[in-house]
């Protein structure tokens, strides 16, 4: 008996595999899985749908000895686990309450009933215990396994007459408690396939985000005007797919590509709601349904859309907008691309209104800066950023916060002095990105004496310092560390960065500090030239191949600028 009961629960779980699997690749129950927040709605609608496919398995279990085997715990604890405890203790009731005075079995009802309700509920209190985890499906089967054997403690213990309760229980439990738990545990695994699809394509979306930028960088650096944003806008709609593609200043429609473009016309005054929102508000928006758009012609195609805030110094000078032909079709993967192009496209913005001949003192100064922003390091530190988006959130927030700041500071400077504070600044935001990447690898000392206010010439420690990780210690399997320090000494500003890399030979400081030598380190001679013109010292650079590298940079104190700041090492 025992062998044609697990055959026939195992046939029954292969059906429940292959409906969980369709199921798991319908966009329709995909959106529900990927949503971060369920409205009253969904928690109502899809406890109704778990609850529903709760009745549905006990009436599709076996009949045994008074008692049913079936696999009903499977939906509801997975109706937990997916929409918390809510849900979880929705389709519990409905399917409990129906198994307790609907179905037969009558020496188990009421305490298949309880135990059903149950199992919505621990499924749900789990939810936010299993997110953390990395083997999700393996506290999936040890759920199953709880809630098993919760249910045959509870069969024991209400149901009689005693004996044949107990007989029941010695007969299901192992393979009911065996297939239940296989089957939660498969449904995880289903589930995560949806959220790594999700994270694939995260990480295309920020790829793409950057082929696009890579795109429209020469365009957007000429300022946010009819001709740039008509060019940017149809580089989008025919990279992305989108259904229309449109760019606004605070007024005006400056391009609109694709459909709705009978009515959303370049020059023509801003035609929805939603978008003068996102310029008041200065955040994005998004509108899942063509009454949430309130265009004012009520015939528009357009359906959904996400609108971005495009800023500079932080104010919002226009929207760019991604368009579908489809209500519910913003995924967030849109929201993540249009988000990366608005961040994107507000630097290119700012970058346009730089004057980098006031800000350098010659073209080949302009170059070596430039230099320092690279595409890849660029790329790689988003690539860090989407890779903490759901293991670390927090550390994800706190890298684009950095990240930010790296890139307007490098490209933003226009003083001809700054103060060393946000000099150590910038090199603390490049070198947070640079740990994030590279981990234990990295190690990053401070040693700044306090009340050093003074200025120096922007850019002067940043190239230096990416050249002592580089070169100096990314090339040692182990990594190392870097030591920033800054202290007064014999009426001089004394700055060292120092590290214990793979050092470099005669010939090779000698090249570092050549703007002849095409190899590596273009940024670090551009820094010896500005510092001699400046204040008549070259770096001094002591370098032991095989042992590390320690630059030091001695700015006078005599005549040196002082700024007022609280800097305090």
């Amino acid at each position: 008996m025992l062998l044609i009961l697990l055959e026939g629960l195992l046939n029954k779980l292969g059906i429940i595999v292959v409906f969980v699997f369709l199921l798991s690749k319908s966009n329709f129950f995909k959106r529900y899985v990927l949503k971060e927040k369920l409205s009253l709605y969904d928690k109502i609608f899809f406890s109704f749908v778990f609850g529903g496919l709760g009745i549905l398995f006990t009436y599709w279990g076996i009949p045994v000895h008074g008692g049913i085997a079936n696999s009903r715990s499977i939906v509801v604890v997975a109706a937990g686990m997916l929409g918390g405890t809510a849900v979880g203790t929705g389709a519990g009731l409905i399917a409990g309450i129906h198994r307790m005075f609907v179905r037969g079995g009558p020496l188990t009802s009421f305490a298949c009933g309880i135990s059903t309700i149950i199992g919505g509920l621990i499924g749900g209190r789990f939810k936010k215990y299993i997110e953390e985890k990395q083997d999700k499906w393996l506290y999936g089967i040890l759920i199953g396994i709880i809630v098993e054997t919760i249910q045959m403690v509870i069969i024991l213990l209400i149901s009689r007459p005693f004996d044949e309760a107990f007989y029941l229980v010695r007969l299901i439990f192992m393979p009911m408690t065996f297939i239940n738990a296989m089957g939660i545990g498969i449904f995880v695994i289903l589930i995560e396939q949806i959220y790594d699809e999700q994270e694939k394509a995260g990480a295309l979306k920020a790829q793409l985000a950057l082929n696009i930028a890579n795109c429209t960088l020469p365009y957007l650096r000429k300022g946010l005007n009819e001709f740039s944003a008509q060019e940017t806008a149809e580089i989008i709609y025919k990279m992305t797919g989108s259904a229309a593609v449109a760019i606004t200043n605070t007024e005006k429609i400056l391009a609109h590509v694709g459909l709705g473009d009978d009515h959303h016309k370049k020059g023509d005054n801003i035609r929805t709601n939603i978008t003068k929102r996102v310029i008041e508000e200065g955040r994005f928006m998004v509108a899942q349904e063509r009454d949430e758009i309130d265009c004012i012609n009520k015939n528009c195609s357009l359906k959904s859309v996400i609108v971005v805030p495009l800023k500079e110094q932080e104010k919002t000078i226009g929207t760019l907008k991604l368009y579908k032909n489809r209500e519910n079709s913003i995924t967030s993967s849109d929201i993540e691309l249009a988000k990366g192009l608005g961040h994107l496209f507000s630097t290119q913005l700012e970058l346009s209104q730089i004057d980098y001949q006031k800000e350098l003192l010659s073209q080949s100064e302009i170059k070596a800066l430039q230099a320092q922003i690279q595409p890849h390091f660029l790329f790689n530190a988003l690539n860090t950023i989407v890779s903490f988006c759901r293991t670390d959130p927090n550390q994800a927030r706190e890298l684009l916060l950095k990240l930010s700041y790296y890139l307007r500071s490098s490209f933003k400077n226009q003083e001809d002095f700054i103060p060393l504070e946000k000099e150590i600044q910038l090199v603390e935001a490049y070198l947070s990105i640079e740990q994030a990447r590279f981990s234990e690898r990295l190690k990053v000392e401070y040693d700044i004496e306090p009340n050093m206010n003074i200025a120096i010439p922007p850019l002067i420690l940043q190239p230096i310092v990416e050249n002592a990780v580089k070169h100096g210690l990314l090339p040692k399997s182990e990594g190392g560390t870097v030591k920033i320090s800054a202290y007064s000494e014999n009426k001089e500003a004394i700055i060292k960065i120092k590290d214990d890399g793979v050092g470099m030979s005669k010939d090779q400081v000698q090249c570092l500090l050549d703007t002849r030598c095409k190899k590596e380190g273009v940024g670090v001679s551009n820094v010896n030239n500005r510092l001699q013109s400046i204040y008549g010292h070259k770096l001094e650079i002591d370098s032991d191949l095989g042992h590390g590298t320690a630059v030091i940079i001695r700015i006078p104190l005599k005549g040196c600028k002082k700024v007022e700041s609280d800097i305090s090492g």
